[in-house]
């Protein structure tokens, strides 16, 4: 099994021969392969998996993360939220109202609407099916819309945390 610099996992042929003899339910309807002849083993796999050659990509890294930004696997509900409205509704006070706005104004200014999105729809399917996570680590501490969102637990503005430690440019 490969993983490339772009976090793409390709199985090759020893791995398909191992997952085939060792647990056949384990193995991914869809997949990349590297370096197998899908003739030769189309008998074997009958119409059940959609696998693909797996290629080389032409594109940097950043690039192959531009294209792939716009892909939220999430359901429609979340894509189609208005997370701008939601968080606001979150506030309680007028300093509240006016930090979520400023940094609600950076997330727009970035295109990040569709990654609060996607993490909305993460905390809820994580409270939902029981998982407990950190109380919030690193410079992320200093969002309040992470902290109404529910991704830690560090209120920044008890703590007087800038976002500007969150979305700094580098």
């Amino acid at each position: 099994m490969i993983l490339d610099v772009y976090g793409r996992v390709a199985l090759e042929e020893d791995d398909i021969i191992d997952i085939m003899m060792t647990d056949p339910a384990v193995m991914p309807t869809q997949a990349m392969v590297k370096d197998v002849d899908l003739s030769a083993i189309s008998d074997i796999i009958d119409d059940v998996y959609d696998f693909q050659q797996y290629h080389k990509l032409d594109i940097t890294v950043p690039e192959f993360d531009a294209q792939n930004q716009v892909n939220w696997l999430m359901p429609i509900e979340y894509k189609d939220m208005d997370i701008a409205k939601w968080i606001l509704e979150q506030c309680e006070t007028e300093p509240e109202l006016q930090r979520v706005g400023e940094e609600l104004l950076i997330f727009q200014e970035r295109d990040l609407f569709d990654l609060l999105r996607y993490l909305k729809y993460l905390v809820d399917t994580m409270r939902a099916n029981g998982v407990i996570w950190g109380v919030g680590r690193g410079s992320s501490v200093a969002s309040y819309v992470l902290y109404l969102i529910g991704i830690h637990r560090v209120n920044s503005m008890y703590y007087d945390l800038s976002i500007g430690e969150f979305l700094r440019d580098k």
